[in-house]
């Protein structure tokens, strides 16, 4: 009887309805659509791009490269959800010197071929876009910067964007990993500002920014890059909280280490401690055996 009256309140409860058929969504579709969401929004609001040329470099480099790629390695061509959002990642991230192109066919082809190339029993250690930008910073740091503060800290489209992406992070199943980073840069930059006498507001506003939005939505939650069981990821998700403190730490103190790490610490903590993590977990788990 229980049974019978939950799932008749379900079934009159539109809420209920809605989430159920997002459950039985493919999670990669709505990732998608939240990376849509959010170049929408940038282009609508803030004529981000400047101009359609790098969206259409970027995808087409990646989804060209991705068909390739995967025909040459697997015999077919594979769905090509993952080279669209590494796409649209790449053109809301990188802000090339002078409206070049070059970065976002480059970083397309950087981001796709390494799932292929740098792989550890038969998985990528990097998400794709995190080690494209890495790699176009470390190389050019005087030709090409990441996105920052173009569409600020705007609070309707902050509130639309979070909420979508807190909805499709709990679906998805990596909730958990966005709260925990949100969490410990939230703290350890609140203690980095209290030990080194800085007003709190400044050192935390950049969580809400567009570059942090899509670092906690597509890079450090990427199903396909996070270590599996719930407590590692919560482990590694603050390591890399911690990582990211330390070279906001060393770049305070005027340590010498490249500028790229200072550009962008949140993507350069990710890109170093993440695949280390992956690669441990990977060796922890037994080859499967015929």
């Amino acid at each position: 009887m229980s049974d019978v009256t939950a799932t008749t309140a379900s079934d009159r409860n539109p809420l209920a309805r809605a989430w159920q058929r997002a459950s039985k969504i493919d999670p990669r579709y709505l990732i998608a659509f939240l990376i849509t969401l959010v170049l929408v929004a940038a282009q609508v609001r803030y004529h981000m791009l400047g101009s359609y040329d790098r969206l259409v470099v970027a995808l087409g480099v990646c989804m060209a490269t991705e068909a390739l790629l995967s025909w040459f390695d697997r015999g077919r061509v594979v769905n090509l959800l993952s080279a669209y959002i590494s796409g649209i990642s790449l053109t809301l991230l990188i802000k090339p010197q002078g409206g070049a192109l070059w970065p976002f066919a480059l970083g397309g082809f950087l981001a796709i071929s390494s799932k292929y190339v740098l792989r550890y029993r038969e998985n990528h250690l990097w998400n794709p876009t995190n080690f494209a930008i890495a790699a176009l910073l470390l190389a050019a740091p005087d030709r090409v910067s990441v996105l920052s503060h173009q569409f600020g800290n705007d609070l309707t489209t902050n509130l639309v964007i979070w909420t979508f992406g807190l909805i499709i992070a709990a679906r998805v199943g990596v909730i958990h990993i966005t709260l925990t980073y949100v969490a410990g840069f939230l703290l350890l930059n609140g203690a980095r500002a209290l030990a080194f006498g800085q007003p709190l507001l400044p050192e935390i506003a950049p969580i809400t920014g567009p570059m942090y939005q899509l670092f906690i939505f597509f890079m450090i939650t990427d199903p396909r890059t996070v270590v599996r069981g719930r407590r590692k990821q919560i482990i590694v998700a603050v390591l890399i909280a911690v990582m990211e403190t330390l070279i906001r730490f060393a770049s305070d103190k005027g340590w010498p280490m490249p500028t790229a790490f200072n550009v962008a610490p949140a993507f350069f903590a990710l890109a170093t401690v993440g695949p280390v993590a992956k690669w441990i977990d990977l060796r922890r788990k037994r080859p499967t055996t015929n």
